[in-house]
């Protein structure tokens, strides 16, 4: 009824997208016609010898497109008007248009772009499927009038303990109401800017710097003050003179595994850096949110700061799923409090069920033993993209060995941008992330950020070879 032989090889789509692909055949071939039932998610899984996880994200995107119908207890049938709308007439695929609104909001919805090279997230057949179903069943066994209410204003007080002992491996002395639970990292970060900062205040951060955080900054209304970052750190001479000249409140810093580079600071260069906050008397927010996927030790700024000065956000979305959007920010008893406020101005409270299910996953999930096998993956897939952009001529920033980022540059005359080279990817099919998206000004710098977790696809390295072989621009013809 379903003609499927899942492929597992290096230039394969994802085995969420084989199993859509296999199902739309078998509709559009009348193999299932309308109001045909489905496999189970078990069943599909067992004879394909898949995942129930791959085929659960499999029959939800096909419920999306319109292809079928998810009936209570029933399972899933085909819909019964056929096949969806727009569907009656093949339509040439046609690239969004690349730049920071595309980037910003319609990308996490933008299913048609086969090749993410320049997300900033693991893959989906990379998450802890056991970890979160166990989760999952957990959770469904919870009474009802535990998770009818709101929840509390700091968030999930379990999760918040396991912050704070998490926080305490790494030197950090936090108890758990100096823990503010919020929905990702992002909005941990949107919290200190609402809270401490007012419009017109003057912020240092990195230069590349974490997009998002831009955007952020720029919609608050702050002087935005950028401060190179290099294969060695933060430029700590740039830095003293950027806080002798503008006089900024506050400092925004990625310790470790930045984004987009890579790159994590030394000791001494986060001594330094403390040194310099406490001169200038500096808020140091530190986005820390990329820790779980480094192997060894590295400076943390809120351990070697003692709670003074430094606020320290963290979250699992690099670790558990993008999905779970949870994230937190520790910092002085006090300004926790003020954070809460805000929090509830704007939010209300950050989802309990959410919470619940973080917890559970990083407590009974394996979640050392898969963010371990993660580890390994990433560090194996660094070392290959970055053999083969050597091997093309690229320039690479640095080699973390570790994260999710490479920082590179095609070969060419310094000055000749990446957007180019980016538009005529995504004619393609291949998304890439050029350094404009980083840089405080929107310049068309000639960098661009690879995730290294998507860099399998054989369509890529054909496309980077063009664009080498070009000089860096749109590949040759």
């Amino acid at each position: 009824m379903i003609e499927f032989q899942p492929r597992r090889d290096a230039g394969a789509p994802t085995l969420v997208e084989q199993a859509v692909d296999a199902v739309v055949r078998a509709i559009e071939s009348h193999a299932l016609g309308p109001g045909m039932a489905l496999p189970s998610v078990r069943e599909f899984a067992r004879a394909y010898g898949i995942s129930t996880f791959t085929v659960a994200s499999a029959y939800g995107r096909l419920v999306a497109q319109g292809w079928l119908d998810a009936r209570r207890g029933s399972g899933y049938r085909v819909a019964a008007r056929g096949r969806p709308p727009g569907r009656g007439v093949p339509q040439s695929w046609q690239p969004p248009q690349l730049g920071a609104g595309w980037l910003l909001s319609d990308i996490f919805a933008d299913h048609s772009i086969p090749i993410k090279a320049g997300c900033g997230w693991l893959p989906p057949e990379w998450v802890n499927e056991t970890g979160l179903h166990q989760a999952l069943r957990h959770q469904s066994r919870v009474p009802a009038v535990q998770v009818g209410g709101y929840g509390h204003p700091y968030g999930y007080a379990p999760l918040r303990e396991q912050v704070a002992g998490a926080l305490a491996e790494l030197g950090m002395q936090v108890e758990p109401d100096q823990v503010l639970m919020t929905q990702g990292a992002t909005q941990g970060l949107d919290l200190v800017v609402r809270t401490l900062l007012k419009p017109g205040d003057a912020v240092l951060v990195e230069s590349p710097c974490y997009t998002n955080l831009l955007q952020m900054l720029r919609l608050a209304g702050m002087r935005i003050v950028a401060v190179p970052r290099g294969a060695q750190g933060v430029d700590l001479a740039a830095l003293a003179q950027a806080a002798q000249d503008s006089r900024p409140r506050a400092l925004f810093v990625n310790t470790v595994l930045h984004n987009p580079t890579g790159t994590t600071l030394g000791m001494a260069q986060a001594f330094r850096l403390l040194q310099l906050a406490e001169h200038h008397r500096l808020w140091v927010v530190e986005d820390d949110i990329s820790r779980p996927l480094l192997s060894g030790p590295a400076p943390a700024l809120a351990a070697l700061d003692g709670g003074n000065r430094v606020i320290y956000v963290g979250g699992y979305s690099k670790s558990i799923s993008p999905s779970m959007r949870v994230g937190y920010v520790a910092a002085q008893r006090d300004l926790v409090r003020d954070l809460v406020r805000t929090k509830m101005a704007v939010g209300l409270t950050s989802s309990e069920v959410i919470e619940r299910l973080v917890h559970h996953v990083v407590r009974e999930g394996q979640y050392r033993a898969h963010t371990e096998r993660v580890r390994e993956r990433l560090m194996l897939a660094h070392g290959q993209a970055a053999a083969r952009m050597q091997a093309l001529g690229m320039q690479v920033l640095a080699q973390p060995q570790a994260g999710l980022f490479l920082w590179a540059r095609a070969p060419g005359p310094a000055g000749q941008g990446a957007n180019r080279l980016a538009e005529a990817a995504l004619r393609d099919g291949i998304w890439l992330a050029p350094g404009s998206y980083f840089d405080a000004q929107e310049r068309d710098v000639d960098w661009l950020r690879f995730n290294v977790a998507y860099t399998e696809a054989p369509a890529l390295w054909r496309f980077l070879e063009g664009a080498c072989r070009g000089g860096g621009g749109a590949p040759a013809a």
